[in-house]
């Protein structure tokens, strides 16, 4: 590991002022994907800005009714919460499906939308990856693509957002608030919030330099049956070859997110108003212009069929 400078941010503006003096920074509160990076030299940040001190560790009703989630919310105390248990049961369960309880323990909202690909060759640095070194090119093609993109890949990046919270946030409609270097506030919806490759798959939100996450906001509740469904390779402690986050009214329509398919969680608004008609023919509209190599070309079916248990599972 690189060495680097450290400092404990007291505020936010604090927090925004050391990051506008060095361009190398990075924000760090669990460190969970970060640390790892950084062992493997493929973050290089020269200076560490902790900002657990900040106080963004609160959820609280939003004045529209409903839900804001501070971006220092640990993932377990996020997953536990009464009112997310209650009102926002696919965030939940979406939670509890990634990682381990210890990481759970560290992790936060903010830094969960913000780890990065388990792409095997954006973790070796013995390998060409143009996320890790733009330009270099993706030893991905012609190589092991089991576990990654199927849809909104490019010719550059064949890489997977790996989030489960970020699946359901996206089924949720969930608008990600932030503080510029400047100071000046955004709300960036989460469809608009993760990148998709093109040519620049290094640039994976919607951030600025500096830019940090002070908390997502869920809307009102929406009701309906909340799901959750992950296949993986094993039973826990794994990324999703693919998952789905429902919600699904009485009445079939819903709003549904995949994940496990692209460089961002997966929805197309057109392909809900074909849930009533069944999953084949939403999964159709939802995968159209999918581009999977031979070896994850079963994702495509695996949506479908993964869709179909969701369905079987709101209907019962």
């Amino acid at each position: 590991m690189r060495s680097f400078s450290y400092e404990r941010a007291t505020s936010i503006e604090a927090a925004l002022q050391a990051a506008a003096r060095n361009v190398d920074a990075r924000f760090i509160a669990g460190g969970t994907n970060l640390l790892d990076l950084m062992k493997l030299e493929i973050e290089k940040p020269s200076h560490l800005i902790d900002v657990n001190g900040l106080g963004l560790d609160t959820i609280e009703k939003s004045p529209e009714g409903g839900l804001r989630i501070g971006a220092l919310v640990r993932n377990t105390d996020l997953a536990a919460d009464e009112t997310v248990r209650r009102d926002y049961g696919l965030l939940s369960r979406a939670l509890v499906a990634g990682a381990s309880g210890q990481l759970r323990n560290k992790a936060t909202t903010a830094g969960n939308l913000l780890q990065r690909t388990r792409c095997p060759y954006f973790y070796d640095p013995n390998q060409a990856c143009n996320k890790r070194q733009p330009g270099s090119g993706c030893s991905a093609f012609g190589g092991v693509t089991r576990q990654l993109g199927v849809i909104g890949v490019s010719e550059a990046c064949l890489a997977t957002q790996p989030s489960d919270m970020a699946v359901a946030m996206r089924a949720l409609d969930a608008v990600v608030e932030t503080r510029g270097a400047s100071g000046a506030k955004r709300s960036i919806p989460i469809g608009d919030f993760h990148r998709l490759p093109g040519d620049t798959p290094h640039i994976e939100t919607e951030l600025e330099p500096g830019e940090l996450i002070t908390g997502v906001v869920l809307p009102p509740p929406v009701g309906g049956k909340q799901i959750y469904r992950k296949v993986r390779d094993r039973a826990s402690y794994a990324f999703a070859l693919v998952s789905v986050g429902a919600v699904i009214h009485p009445d079939g329509s819903g709003q549904v997110a995949v994940g496990g398919v692209a460089h961002k969680p997966w929805r197309v608004e057109d392909a809900e108003t074909e849930l009533s008609k069944g999953a084949r023919a939403m999964s159709a509209v939802l995968m159209e212009g999918a581009r999977p190599t031979e070896q994850n070309k079963f994702k495509i079916s695996l949506v479908e069929r993964t869709l179909e248990a969701v369905l079987k599972e709101a209907r019962e």
